[in-house]
């Protein structure tokens, strides 16, 4: 595996490998590596010729109040899990390497990225966005890998694709999660015992939800109120988004009819956990194994 800090110098190795017809695909993330980031790479390692990986804690979808600076690192350990991984390429720039000076032009989608857990965070997927298209530009990939934990994520990023006519295959790969079912986060390790202990709750919130709509609740704004009635079972739990959307748009809809996500982002301690499942007409679409789920809708993305 070879490691690369250099916008330059990776673009000049792919652009090689590209005219002697080798396939590219980029797993993007922010390090701190686990199990998830490696189903990832694994998908990546199956469907293409090269793989690239990016570790980049990128300070664009950060707020002043937030932690990039607590951000969990680790970079040594990363790069010997993917070195035995097989991965080809690690890309570890520096914010000097990706942001050289102060960011004009930023890429945003407004209204996807304002809403969940962008209502919270205001600007985060703005960053993500930015930095997501960066890459894009640099790598060039023709497949790009997302985890579905980071639901919203992937859906902005697959909009961006289309209407910016990027020529990169968006994939979303299924959540991988521990044997309690929380999924797994690089953030994870924020967590106390006591709060550890205490975040089981957001996949049984999501097992209530299943519950709820197999049972005939149509009425989003009800499940939304259940919802949030049920994590306030747990006193360390706060819930920031409890939320019943459409599944592909994202947007509000008056009933459980067709394919909607139940998206939660939820506050265990000081610590923020995102999940999520796509459920339809009383028929679970998301899959809650270990590791397993369905693809998120719409073009670019398969399973």
């Amino acid at each position: 595996m070879r490691v690369f800090s250099s916008i330059d110098e990776l673009r000049h190795t792919l652009d090689a490998l590209r005219r002697q017809g080798r396939t590219v695909g980029l797993v993007p993330t922010m390090g701190y590596l686990h199990a998830g980031h490696m189903e990832l790479v694994s998908r990546a390692r199956a469907e293409n010729d090269i793989v690239v990986v990016s570790i980049f804690v990128n300070p664009l979808q950060f707020s002043p109040a937030e932690d990039l600076s607590k951000y969990p690192r680790d970079l040594e350990h990363d790069a010997a899990m993917l070195r035995q991984a097989g991965v080809n390429f690690l890309f570890s720039p520096g914010v000097e390497d990706m942001y050289p000076r102060p960011m004009l032009t930023l890429v945003d989608v407004p209204d996807l990225g304002c809403e969940l857990e962008g209502a919270v965070r205001p600007g985060h997927f703005a960053g993500v966005a930015t930095v997501v298209c960066k890459l894009f530009n640099i790598v060039q990939p023709q497949t790009a890998y997302f985890g579905e934990k980071d639901y919203q994520q992937v859906v902005i990023i697959k909009r961006m694709v289309d209407d910016l006519a990027v020529p990169v295959r968006v994939i979303s790969v299924p959540t991988v999660r521990d044997s309690d079912g929380l999924a797994l986060s690089s953030r994870n390790v924020y967590l106390s015992e006591a709060e550890r202990r205490a975040a089981v709750i957001v996949p049984q919130t999501l097992d209530e939800a299943e519950r709820l709509v197999a049972g005939g609740l149509t009425d989003p704004v009800e499940l939304e109120a259940k919802l949030t009635a049920f994590l306030g079972r747990e006193p360390l739990a706060k819930p920031e988004v409890v939320a019943v959307r459409d599944a592909s748009t994202l947007q509000k809809v008056t009933s459980i009819a067709d394919r909607v996500v139940v998206a939660l982002f939820v506050r265990v301690g000081s610590t923020r956990l995102l999940d999520n499942r796509v459920v339809s007409d009383n028929r679970v679409i998301g899959d809650k194994r270990v590791i397993g789920g369905q693809g998120l809708p719409g073009k670019g993305v398969t399973r």
